[in-house]
């Protein structure tokens, strides 16, 4: 199963480690153009690295990184090790501390066929290949995406608040609100334990589509460029990732609601929900605040913000079977699927899951409030409250071989950008310590 190697990270200097809070980033595909016009004041900050500012951003970002090697701004752990990785936080409303405990290495890049790392969303091409451009220049991964394996004994647990008993460093708060810690295991027989754990195992791939399938685009390009010359050990194998235990009860996944820009063939208010009646029981409610209570726990409802109005929505049972859709009853059983099938496509005409992808007319919001701010600028037309997925629905979705609706699952907290750099040059092979991890014990 999955075969995982330890890393000789790359991480900033120590002066600047202790203000990492400075260098730290959000994931490219989170980080808003406020929070990117911020962060590109500071001039070391690892934004550059991971969403360069410049005509040609993949150039600027490599020549950044080689000045910053060069001058120690990054400097590289002398000995390869795993990662413990521990994120602190809070969820709205409740008092309670959360830690997710997990850790960073590099994981082969597997093509998604291989069954080993198992995607449950489908990726936008554009972004892929922004991705597989920067790191084909820089060879470099400056985050780590978030993949899940199950271990009901928490083996590695042990092993992992050992070493955060001397962190490295940790945030004082990250732009999520959570604390983030870092420490390192570089103990070779305890380096080895992880690997035959993980060996045993999958990985669910929680966050980073974009970036894995970037790796494994990239890992493609080299081994067609090798012609049956590869050994398959070679660095551009591998992919950095946060692995953590969906065992745990740490593993927050929050809804992300659909918010309609427009409404095509300009659908009226009355008209939207009378095409929705067709399909849904609608009920009205007084409130809008209510909604994400009011639909907690039922399958097919979705609360729906219209015109100042607050709506119930609940599928017609008996119309389920309509969803005709080519994917596995698992996916058809989601909220989501439901949303997407009887609303965009039966009721407002935007025919089919590849259209749905690209249609500009709708937009996908994590924040419930903002939701109802937006409709009520008018800057949407309405707003779809749904429910969060499940964790047994993300497995069930993976193991059926089939993909959610895009933007189905946000999992909380994300990782940070700029907390460990991992390299995977043509240089990095030279390692002395690589051959001694790579003969994983069974």
């Amino acid at each position: 199963m999955a075969d995982i190697q330890p890393v000789r990270g790359w991480r900033y200097n120590p002066v600047l480690g202790a203000d990492i809070d400075a260098y730290v980033s959000p994931l490219f595909d989170v980080v808003s153009a406020k929070q990117r016009q911020a962060l590109y004041r500071n001039p070391f900050n690892s934004i550059h690295l991971s969403v360069p500012l410049a005509d040609d951003p993949t150039a600027a970002a490599l020549e950044r990184l080689r000045e910053w090697q060069s001058s120690g701004i990054l400097v590289q752990d002398a000995l390869p090790g795993i990662y413990a990785y521990y994120q602190y936080f809070r969820l709205p409303g409740s008092s309670r501390e959360y830690c997710r405990k997990g850790f960073m290495c590099h994981i082969r890049a597997y093509d998604w066929a291989e069954n080993v790392v198992l995607r449950h969303e489908n990726t936008l091409p554009a972004a892929v290949n922004d991705r597989a451009e920067l790191l084909a220049r820089t060879q470099f991964q400056s985050s780590a995406t978030h993949g899940l394996y199950q271990d009901g004994d928490f083996e590695l647990e042990t092993y992992l608040d050992e070493a955060m008993l001397t962190p490295l460093y940790e945030t004082e708060e990250d732009y999520q609100g959570a604390r983030d810690v870092l420490a390192v295991i570089q103990d070779a027989a305890i380096v080895r334990r992880f690997q035959q754990v993980l060996a045993a195992r999958q990985v669910i791939l929680a966050d980073g589509h974009h970036r894995y399938e970037g790796s494994l685009a990239y890992r493609q390009a080299r081994e067609l460029a090798a012609d049956g010359q590869a050994t398959g050990r070679e660095p551009w194998n591998y992919h950095l990732m946060y692995l953590t235990n969906a065992a745990a009860d740490d593993l927050r996944i929050l809804p992300t609601h659909r918010l309609l820009l427009e409404l095509p063939g300009n659908i009226s208010d009355a008209g939207l929900l009378a095409r929705l009646e067709t399909y849904f029981t609608v009920v009205p409610k007084d409130d809008a605040n209510d909604l994400p209570e009011i639909i907690a726990g039922k399958p097919w409802a979705i609360g729906l913000y219209l015109g100042g109005m607050a709506y119930k929505l609940r599928l017609r049972p008996e119309l389920h079977p309509q969803l005709d859709w080519d994917t596995t009853a698992e996916v058809k059983a989601l909220d989501l699927t439901v949303l997407h099938f009887f609303v965009l496509e039966k009721a407002l005409g935007i025919v089919g899951p590849d259209a749905q992808r690209v249609w500009p007319g709708v937009a996908y919001v994590r924040n419930f409030a903002e939701c109802l701010q937006r409709v009520d600028r008018g800057e949407a037309r309405a707003a779809f409250i749904v429910n969060e997925v499940s964790m047994t629905e993300v497995t069930a979705v993976c193991h059926s071989g089939a993909v959610m609706p895009p933007k189905s699952t946000f999992f909380y907290p994300k990782t940070i950008g700029g907390f460990l750099f991992s390299s995977i040059a043509d240089d990095e092979a030279g390692n002395v310590f690589a051959e001694h991890f790579q003969h994983n014990p069974a």
